[in-house]
């Protein structure tokens, strides 16, 4: 029976990791050390393409203002938390990509939403993600297991670029007929903004149901 339970904790383990892991496993994730991992890569066409990613743990926190005020204090928030403002003093490690949840807002709400920003825990933290300090506006997240949409971009994250190719990509699902969740896109971020040299960012559609495919290059 202890050989059988201990199998089974190990391969929860190894699941767990299996999600975060070593950004050498991703040619454009370049800044951290781990990353996240997609299970698989269903199919791509040039900038576009549907990726599997099983379940996993991030920090997050969130503002109900502007897109550039909320961004700020977000990251300001979740940085103090992966710098010792959590249970045990942690020090974490940052990982790629920092994903923002940026919901669609009527031009008559002037830009004022709730805004959403996630770090990804490191594969250390996976399974037992260190507790927020008491008076944190931070708390842990679990994404599901889900299928999305991508797309990737040479540029630095700005609001107009991410609206930009969040656009672009909302354009083209609809011209293949695809079925996602539109009531907010993903920005996924692998770059600090002001990195000089090649850049690589993403915005992501969560797929509802089965995805379509653009096509094979």
């Amino acid at each position: 029976m202890f050989c059988v339970s201990g199998l089974v904790v190990f391969m929860l383990v190894l699941t767990a990791e299996a999600r975060v892991g070593s950004s050498s496993e991703l040619e454009f994730c370049t800044d951290t050390e781990e990353c996240l991992l997609y299970k698989q890569q269903i199919c791509k066409k040039g900038e576009y393409e549907v990726r599997h990613y099983e379940s996993a743990k991030w920090a997050s926190t969130n503002r109900t203002t502007t897109f550039e005020i909320a961004a700020f204090f977000c990251f300001h928030d979740l940085f103090k938390y992966i710098r010792g403002e959590n249970d045990g003093g942690h020090d974490i490690e940052m990982t790629s990509p920092v994903v923002m949840t940026i919901p669609e807002v009527p031009q008559t709400n002037l830009g004022i939403a709730m805004y959403e920003m996630s770090f990804l825990l490191p594969s250390e933290y996976q399974m037992n993600p260190p507790k927020p300090s008491k008076d944190s506006r931070v708390y842990i997240t679990e994404t599901p297991n889900r299928k999305v949409y991508v797309k990737n971009y040479n540029e630095s994250f700005w609001k107009e670029t991410d609206k930009g190719q969040a656009d672009s990509l909302s354009n083209k699902l609809d011209s293949i007929g695809a079925n996602f969740k539109r009531q907010a896109h993903h920005a996924a971020v692998y770059n600090h903004p002001f990195k000089m040299g090649k850049k690589h960012n993403e915005v992501w559609f969560v797929a509802e149901g089965e995805p379509v495919c653009f096509g094979e290059d």
